[in-house]
């Protein structure tokens, strides 16, 4: 059983409370885990590149399209496969795919 924690009191769930708190826990699969590391490793890259949006600053093209391809990352790869293309590491950890280097010129 499930704890809980009413009113600073704790105690198992009832059935009932452990039937509907089962029935509302999300299974998340590998894919779907997967997906969410390449999302967070986009926002992360995209974060780093937010200053160059500025108005006192001109973006290089080079970086738009660099900004855009990250950004089409979830709809231009939609298999576990192109995943783990996306997620693979070289005997160092560092991902091999260049999509992760922003690019210099």
């Amino acid at each position: 059983m499930t704890k809980i924690n009413i009113n600073g009191i704790n105690r198992d769930m009832t059935s009932e409370e452990q039937a509907e708190y089962d029935a509302r826990k999300v299974t998340i699969t590998e894919e779907q885990m997967k997906l969410q590391a390449i999302k967070d490793m986009r926002k992360v890259r995209l974060e780093d590149t937010d200053w160059m949006s500025n108005s006192d600053v001109t973006m290089p093209d080079y970086i738009k399209t660099w900004r855009q391809t990250l950004r089409d990352l979830p709809q231009n790869n939609t298999s576990e496969s192109q995943y783990d293309t996306l997620l693979a590491k070289d005997s160092d950890g560092k991902f091999t795919n260049s999509v992760w280097t922003q690019p210099t010129s």
